[in-house]
């Protein structure tokens, strides 16, 4: 029996002896390595928003230096003019949570002033890359205080509607002043 599990130990080192040897490939090489290495894999390896590194405003820097990138001015999946226009629109409201990458931003309850028994709450989703009338959507929640809590009530499918327009037209301003800066 110790001969057997001698044996199965020596097997098991040259195993683990033989997988080393391949550590060659994984060795870094200087001059070889993703800092001097021009493929875009190896610009992107190791970080999380690629090259230029997580851009919510303004433009993608990549497009100004020819490299063909995205024009919707954003490195994530969204336009950063409608996220910017979502959020200045829904700046007057509490502010839950807001996922750059999903393009969803969620504000928690409100309460307009004088009106203490009704409170609302928006979910808006930024729907695309490209600036269009149809790229965002935004839902409205509305409650009023009944007994000793709330309950929901309908609402004006309007609100939802012109809440969209201010962030479109906001968005068109952002954009305006973008292109204006950039000339």
């Amino acid at each position: 029996m110790p001969r057997l599990t001698t044996r199965l130990s020596l097997g098991l080192v040259a195993l683990v002896l033989a997988g080393c040897s391949s550590l060659q490939d994984n060795m870094r090489v200087p001059g070889l390595d993703e800092y001097s290495d021009d493929r875009r894999a190896a610009q992107v390896r190791g970080r999380v928003t690629g090259q230029d590194g997580l851009i919510l405003l303004g433009t993608d820097r990549s497009s100004q230096r020819g490299g063909g990138g995205d024009q919707s001015g954003t490195g994530l999946g969204v336009n950063a003019f409608l996220w910017r226009a979502t959020l200045d629109t829904l700046s007057f409201m509490p502010l839950a949570s807001a996922d750059p990458f999903g393009g969803v931003i969620i504000t928690d309850w409100y309460s307009p002033p004088g009106a203490g028994s009704e409170r609302f709450r928006v979910t808006a989703y930024i729907l695309g890359r490209q600036l269009r009338s149809d790229g965002v959507r935004v839902v409205v929640f509305r409650q009023e205080a009944r007994g000793n809590g709330w309950s929901d009530v309908p609402v004006s499918a309007s609100t939802a509607s012109e809440l969209e327009d201010r962030v479109l037209a906001r968005a068109r301003e952002l954009r305006s002043q973008s292109t204006s800066a950039s000339r």
